[in-house]
């Protein structure tokens, strides 16, 4: 079986556990004002999994390839060493570290920090362009979670607010 479709499996595994979560866990701790809203907390849950299922049904039984298409795979598990896996590593490295860092040192910093770092990680070099896109990209979504939404974001770090 091809790659795609042992990860097709394995999605298809994880969206059965969620929407397994999603449809029987889930609404049973919803207080009684809540149970004849249209639109409970669950929706999402509830439609992600089933489009989650699908896709991976879809994938796993080969639908999305035409009937003739019997060529080399995609990615090759044999040849692992040619793709970027140190990029793809740093990545998830730097997710890991943006995670950690967002309530010590704020919305504001971490996020440019992410993004500058990410860009440079992904091969960008011109500092002078990736900084000032970072902090606009940064300031924007901030002003919309924070002032348009209305959820707080701590923006600096803790011990300058």
């Amino acid at each position: 079986m091809a790659l795609d479709r042992w990860i097709a499996l394995i999605i298809l595994g994880i969206a059965l556990a969620y929407g397994y979560a999603a449809y029987f866990t889930m609404d049973d701790l919803l207080p009684p004002f809540m149970q004849r809203n249209p639109v409970w907390p669950s929706t999402f849950p509830k439609v992600l999994s089933v489009l989650a299922i699908i896709t991976a049904l879809i994938i796993l039984l080969g639908i999305e390839k035409p009937s003739g298409d019997q060529k080399e795979p995609d990615i090759d598990y044999r040849k692992l060493g040619q793709y970027k896996i140190g990029q793809a590593g740093l990545l998830l490295g730097l997710m890991v570290l943006y995670a950690l860092m967002l309530r010590p040192a704020g919305f504001l910093i971490s996020t440019v920090g992410f993004l500058a770092i990410g860009a440079m990680i992904l091969g960008e070099r011109k500092v002078h362009i990736l900084l000032p896109v970072a902090a606009l990209a940064t300031g924007i979504v901030w002003y919309l979670v924070e002032g348009v939404l209305g959820i707080f974001l701590r923006p600096l770090p803790f011990f300058l607010g």
